[in-house]
């Protein structure tokens, strides 16, 4: 029952790749590749760092963003990172 409680990051990030990547916000989960599942190329994966850099106020350093997998990764980071 606890995986019922809202996670207002993850909410934000799947609105961000849903538009960014063209797919219906219910299609993105933790657990989703960006490239794999969501079939983001690099010009995608480029946009969508931006983009989560603009709305998180952070930066995401090339060598990070090779690391970020799956929105879960993401996720994870940007929690990791973000000071508000």
């Amino acid at each position: 029952m606890s995986d019922a409680t809202s996670d207002p990051i993850l909410d934000t990030i799947k609105e961000i790749i849903a538009e960014q990547l063209d797919v219906q916000k219910e299609d993105v989960s933790a657990e989703k590749s960006f490239t794999d599942d969501l079939q983001a190329d690099s010009l995608a994966i480029v946009e969508l760092v931006l983009a989560l850099e603009e709305k998180f106020h952070i930066k995401i350093p090339d060598d990070k963003v090779d690391s970020i997998k799956t929105v879960g990764d993401a996720v994870q980071y940007i929690k990791q990172n973000n000071a508000g």
